[in-house]
Order: structure tokens, then sequence, then C-alpha cells
């Protein structure tokens, strides 16, 4: 990945702080509207120093692009007295040089995609997250995956689902490469998300609960695939074979849209009946409600 030469960093981190201040206006961070008029555009120095508690010299020093390498707790204090967007956010901390604090360990699917998931139908999608946690699904995938929709929040993770659910045993075609292919993904994520709690929780407990997944673990394999089959071994229309791509929304990179599609005529006329199958299961639920 390419980087920001440091001195170009400098001068855009103090090029940008200068005109986020010039920006705001006292009323917007709660300060009382100046009575006398002013020559400062917006607001002053003083006022952006007290309200992300650094001294007014340090800011001066930012601001003139010297040689300050603020801290990501500093970063985090000036995009709060800034009211920085999240965009923002991350553009002042990737200009200081460091990574942004992970976001929500659950994070919203946006409307827009979670309708795609829905528009694709009858086609299976869903969406994850950088930790495979399966956040959004159509009904057909739903079917698909076993049930998808009656399990819990936590078990609903394809890497729990490939080595802690019995379920799975035996419904991969090829077991080995899908879920070694799993791992070296989440391997591939990790690096990019080492202070994720959440993510560490994942990896120990399926560490300790699965010898094949340690293993796989331990090889450190680094792969991240955006296309290719998936042969299934389906308990209700037999055998179904997947084409799959993965796409990543502009929006949320950690995000995935995974859409797939039959490989052969034999496994479209499967997913054809796992349609049908969803949409009685569909029809049943809409009566009792």
């Amino acid at each position: 990945m390419n980087q920001t030469p440091p001195s170009i960093a400098r001068q855009e981190l103090a090029a940008f702080l200068r005109k986020r201040r010039e920006a705001l206006q006292p009323a917007d961070v709660g300060l009382p509207p100046r009575i006398s008029s002013t020559r400062t555009p917006g607001l002053r120095r003083e006022e952006v120093a007290a309200l992300a508690g650094v001294s007014v010299d340090y800011l001066i020093r930012l601001e003139q692009a010297r040689e300050v390498r603020p801290s990501p707790q500093v970063v985090r204090s000036l995009s709060v007295a800034l009211k920085l967007t999240t965009d923002q956010t991350g553009y002042l901390f990737t200009l200081a040089g460091h990574r942004l604090p992970e976001r929500s360990t659950r994070p919203n699917v946006p409307s827009g995609l979670a309708q795609l998931v829905l528009d694709v139908s009858p086609l299976p999608a869903m969406v994850l997250n950088h930790r495979l946690d399966i956040l959004a699904w159509n009904d057909v995938m739903a079917t698909l995956l076993l049930d998808l929709g009656d399990q819990s929040d936590q078990d609903r993770n394809v890497l729990r689902m490939c080595f802690l659910d019995s379920r799975f045993d035996g419904f991969y075609g090829q077991r080995d490469d899908v879920v070694r292919g799993a791992v070296a993904d989440l391997r591939a994520a990790w690096a990019g998300h080492a202070h994720d709690d959440e993510l560490a929780r994942l990896i120990q407990e399926l560490e300790e609960g699965s010898d094949e997944f340690a293993r796989y673990w331990r090889s450190r394999e680094v792969s991240v695939r955006a296309q290719g089959d998936k042969p299934m071994d389906h308990p209700i229309v037999g055998p179904v074979t997947v084409s799959f791509d993965v796409l990543n929304p502009l929006g949320d990179p950690d995000l995935r849209l995974i859409i797939y599609r039959a490989a052969d005529p034999r496994s479209q006329s499967a997913l054809d009946e796992l349609a049908r199958i969803s949409e009685q299961r569909s029809k049943r639920h809409l009566r009792t409600i």
C-alpha cells in the first residue's frame, strides 16, 4: 500500500486542521457567540485547544506543519473538538500516521445493502464482516445454510458453523479447501484488526473448541478469496455446487456482500427447489403472525 510521504502528510494535516477550525462557529461547539467582530474566521486556536485538551502552542505547531506527530488520543480529541464526521476522522488518523480505532463490534448493515440482499433473490446472498459474522441474508441463503435464520447472533458466524456446529460435518464436498480458505481469510483480516477484542475471543474459542481450526490457524496461510466454487451436500436437495463472488461496499470495506450462483444445471435445479421451500416457509410464517 502506498503511503503519503511524512512531509506532505504533515502539510495536509496542518491545512485540514485549519480548514475544519475555520468552518466552525462558536455556537457549533456550545460556546457563546462573540459580541465584538473578529477577523479570525471560525473558531480561535485557543478555543479548539481548550476543547481538545491540548496547549495552544501544540495546536500552533500542528497547524504550521512542524515535525509533531500527535498520539491517537490527541487525534481523537481533535476530531471530537472539530465535530469531524466518521470519514473525516479516518482521514485525520491516516494523516497522523495511525490506524483508525475499531468500529462497533456489530456494525449496522446500510439499508441499501440490506435491500440489495433481498433484491437479488432467488440467488442466495448474505453480508459478512471481517470476523465472518453473518449480518444480513435472504431467505434462500437461510435455507441453503441449514436454517440460518434460526441461529443466535453469536452462532451465526461462518467459522463457528464450520468448526463448532456438527450439522456442517460432511456438508461441504471439498471441506478441506473450503475451511482452510475461510481460516486463511480470517488470518488476512486479523492483521488489520489486531485490537479487535471480539475477534481475539472468537479465535481463542475456535482454537480451544476445534483441533482442526487450531491446525489451520497455526499454518499462517493468508488468502482473500474474491470468487470460487463450493460443492455442498444439502440434506434436503442433495449435491449442489455454487459459484460465489465477494463484493466490498465502498462505504464500509470491512463488510462484504457474497452472492451465490449455480455452477451447473443440476445445482440450478437444487437452488430452484430451495427457493420454493424458502418461499413456502415464508408464507407459513406470515400466516402465523
